[in-house]
């Protein structure tokens, strides 16, 4: 196991890869949504040069927690910085898929509050000493989620599929996904914190006797 204050190892420098790569995802998305301001050829390219950095960046993800676990690589700085680098990746390829008019406000709203619920569900449970595994529902929403923005990046038909019609179909999906996990997680936050309140009572009218 590495020194936890380490920073320069290979899943951290994946994580800091894909942090660099957002403003490029969003730079692209951004020339695409005002092409009235610019002209060069390859603009009608950037939502499939998007989808291809984003699906980049999303394998990374895969591929540091993958190298620090069989490696035991543990750092401070990639337990902060790794769920930090895919929120905002995902948060800020779905606003400007919104500025793009490819994905419905609502949505976006759903999966965005989620993300900030769970953060915050998960910052109470370290707190109080308990373990919030990752689900199947919260594996497959994210799954859906990493498949679809890409989809919708290229929007446009190409190589005889609609992308954009998937992608839109996807998305909902994720969408629909991530409150049932998200309900699924408070069920079972609730559940625990119960077991813990009743092990506490316990040990303190043991304590009595």
């Amino acid at each position: 196991m590495q020194n936890d204050l380490e920073i320069n190892n290979l899943p951290n420098r994946l994580t800091i890869f894909r942090m660099l790569m957002i403003p490029v995802v969003v730079g692209a998305l951004y020339l695409q949504a005002e092409p009235e301001k610019w002209s060069f050829p390859i603009l009608p390219w950037l939502g499939h040069i998007a989808a291809v950095i984003f699906a980049l960046a999303s394998i990374t993800d895969f591929f540091d927690g993958y190298i620090a676990r069989k490696r035991n690589i543990v750092t401070v700085f990639g337990s902060f910085l790794d769920p930090i680098a895919d929120k905002f990746l995902v948060v800020s390829s779905l606003i400007m898929l919104l500025a793009l008019d490819r994905v419905h406000p609502i949505v976006v709203i759903i999966l965005v509050l989620r993300e900030m619920y769970m953060t915050s569900l998960r910052l109470l449970a370290l707190t109080e000493g308990i373990n919030i595994p990752v689900d199947k529902l919260g594996k497959w929403k994210t799954t859906f989620q990493m498949i679809s923005i890409p989809m919708l990046m290229i929007h446009q038909e190409f190589l005889f599929i609609h992308w954009g019609f998937w992608g839109t179909i996807l998305i909902y999906v994720s969408a629909f996904l991530s409150l049932l996990s998200a309900l699924n997680y408070s069920v079972s936050m609730i559940k625990k914190l119960k077991l813990k309140r009743i092990r506490l009572r316990k040990k303190k009218r043991e304590r009595t006797l």
